[in-house]
């Protein structure tokens, strides 16, 4: 049986249809959730509904049983991560789950980005447990940018603090139909895969994107640290929110989501959805 956690968010949900359009039968797929209504249609085709929360050691004991493969999808709790993760793979390991999936982030072991620390710490437990383990460093969504150009599209600007720093982003579909690919092969060739998009992108074309796309020009602001922080304090949003968005684009600054890996497409067998294509999605064009 195959396992997948947070398989109502948008990633799980994604890889659990993703498994059963590959052909795996409903009955072999686990979707572990916090609150089983959520995923009534998921039950209703077949899968297994499994109620456990990543803080609940007996439950997540429960939900695992009979388990071979465990998509373990990142907690959403920052903070909160490295015990929560420690939680499923103890539940895991008692479970004799042969094979670990983990969705950690981009260069984990060596990146300015912010959230990089919980999830080199979840990739350490991993090996600490000594359950066989791919671990997928997956890149930027695309959809992280989703409301940013729907704005520049609106008011002709796009404004960050990320200069010249290349971002290899794809979108959730792709990540799901990658881990889907791992969770189904054969034999699963334990290690770590630097997951991204074919072709890496600035902010700056970005922009040019959504120009081409709303047909309208598109200016990029390249700001400062310190004129982003205010501008995001100016917008409203908590001091700790602003520097956290801050954080990420001076680690994209640096290169950390300029990957330069192939292995997303390689594993899907197909190019990874292009900016202009996931633009022209998000504008309805």
């Amino acid at each position: 049986m195959i396992a997948v956690t947070g398989a109502t968010g948008h990633l799980g949900r994604l890889v659990v249809t993703g498994l059963l359009d590959a052909g795996v039968p409903a009955a072999e797929v686990v979707a572990v959730v916090r609150t089983p209504e959520r995923a009534a249609d998921l039950a209703e085709r077949g899968v297994q509904v499994r109620a456990a929360d990543y803080a609940d050691a007996a439950a997540l004991g429960t939900a695992l049983q009979g388990v071979d493969r465990l998509l373990l999808v990142s907690g959403s709790e920052v903070g909160q991560r490295v015990p929560q993760h420690s939680n499923v793979l103890q539940a895991a390991k008692a479970a004799g789950v042969a094979l670990v999936v983990y969705t950690s982030a981009s260069k984990a072991d060596d990146t300015p980005l912010p959230l990089a620390p919980e999830h080199i710490a979840t990739e350490r437990l991993i090996a600490d447990f000594g359950i066989p383990a791919v671990v997928l460093r997956n890149n930027w969504y695309l959809e992280n940018y989703d409301q940013q150009i729907r704005q520049a599209a609106e008011t002709g600007e796009l404004a960050a603090s990320s200069g010249g720093g290349r971002i290899a982003a794809a979108t959730r579909a792709d990540f799901a139909a990658a881990t889907v690919a791992v969770l189904t092969a054969e034999q699963p060739t334990p290690g770590v895969l630097e997951l991204g998009g074919d072709e890496a992108f600035t902010i700056a074309e970005l922009a040019e994107a959504v120009a081409a796309e709303s047909g309208r020009e598109v200016t990029y602001r390249d700001l400062s640290a310190a004129e982003h922080l205010q501008t995001l304090l100016d917008a409203g949003l908590p001091q700790g929110t602003a520097e956290f968005v801050v954080g990420l684009d001076q680690a994209i600054a640096q290169g950390a989501l300029d990957t330069g890996s192939r292995a997303l497409s390689e594993l899907t067998g197909r190019p990874t959805t292009t900016l202009a294509e996931h633009v022209r999605a998000v504008l309805g064009r």
